[in-house]
């Protein structure tokens, strides 16, 4: 259950002495690929640095790389895949989802703004252990596993990022697990619900936490884990209970407190 998807982490890294120069089919490949950097102090600098990556390695990683455009919809790599690289997340939402024979699927993540994708296949060069697709429209930039070996080399602690983010990661999959064995139904939905808020919920001047219209029932019957009709009837008690409302399209979480006590074991 542990995907090799990286999320953002928090490791802090000393830094780097200046950046060695490019030679000059790097430096047509930083050209062309303007849209995955863009200057410094930009936003995509800004948020690699913040969750940890110094300046100087996030223009090297980000001058080589190449940008994508992804529709709602589209996947980006499948199950199986050959792991020739990685992908920053600029904007938009992805899911990493498995699908059984049966085509029932179950969403392991989601994935926002400032995530990295597809990691270990910059260390191992294994096949993709689980798939990706867009959510909304998303512009992503995809890093070759030469480039990421090359700046390895300059800043080798980029490997303590990515050994502090795997060490979350088999956290959330233990917790993730735990939720499977423990909780009731009710409890698995409302952990689903709360991730949503507290990732990419808008609260309102009430408190309230509207979560976006693109996910349903179907969206949240496969990150808990449950049937479709068991989703149903749990939405239909919280809203009775005035934990939640639908508000057009989307649910409106109206007490997290009280929907975090729904997760008790």
């Amino acid at each position: 259950m542990c995907a090799r998807v990286l999320t953002s982490g928090s490791a802090r890294y000393n830094g780097g002495s200046k950046a060695a120069s490019m030679n000059t089919d790097q430096t047509l490949s930083s050209t062309r690929s303007n849209a995955c950097y863009g200057h410094a102090g930009s936003k995509r600098t800004t948020l690699f640095v913040t969750n940890g990556l110094p300046e100087e390695l996030v223009s090297e990683l980000l001058g080589g790389a190449t940008p994508r455009h992804l529709k709602a919809g589209d996947t980006l790599f499948q199950i199986g895949d050959l792991g020739d690289g990685c992908y920053w997340l600029d904007k938009g939402i992805l899911k990493v989802c498995l699908t059984s024979p049966r085509a029932e699927e179950r969403i392991l993540a989601i994935l926002s703004s400032g995530a990295i994708v597809g990691d270990l296949a910059t260390i191992d060069a294994l096949p993709r252990s689980a798939s990706i697709v867009a959510m909304t429209d998303c512009e992503i930039c995809f890093i070759r596993r030469s480039i990421f070996e090359q700046v390895a080399r300059q800043y080798p602690d980029i490997y303590r990022y990515l050994a502090e983010a795997l060490g979350a990661r088999l956290l959330k999959a233990n917790e993730t697990i735990a939720s499977l064995a423990f909780l009731t139904v009710k409890g698995r939905v409302a952990r689903a619900l709360v991730e949503l808020a507290e990732n990419l919920g808008n609260e309102n001047n009430s408190g309230a936490i509207l979560l976006p219209p693109i996910f349903r029932q179907r969206e949240l019957a496969a990150m808990a884990g449950v049937a479709r009709e068991n989703v149903c009837r749990t939405l239909s008690d919280f809203e009775r209970r005035g934990l939640i409302t639908k508000s057009g399209r989307s649910f409106r979480i109206e007490n997290k407190t009280k929907l975090e006590g729904e997760m008790d074991w």
